[in-house]
């Protein structure tokens, strides 16, 4: 009595689990060969885009002059003693 039902029949849900899964898979592989195929692209482009490029002339800052004396006219800091003369 307690066994006498039959097992259902569930290889519908296998054939789709498995069918489900490859293509799954075939999508994850197909975006990896154009991802691949885009970051050759890229690469090629930015070669062709460097040897086409002029050389880059490096600017150089202007040189600093030496640092020149303070004359006797420059102002001086207050201090207390020059307060109270």
């Amino acid at each position: 009595m307690f066994f006498q039902e039959a097992t259902p029949n569930t290889s519908g849900y296998m054939i789709a689990g498995y069918v489900i899964a490859f293509i799954l898979m075939a999508l994850y592989v197909a975006s990896i060969y154009l991802r691949n195929r885009n970051l050759h692209q890229d690469m090629t482009m930015l070669e062709e885009m460097e040897q086409t490029a002029q050389p880059v002339v490096q600017v150089q800052p202007p040189k600093k002059s030496p640092a020149k004396p303070r004359s006797n006219n420059s102002v001086k800091p207050v201090t207390k003693k020059s307060r109270q003369k």
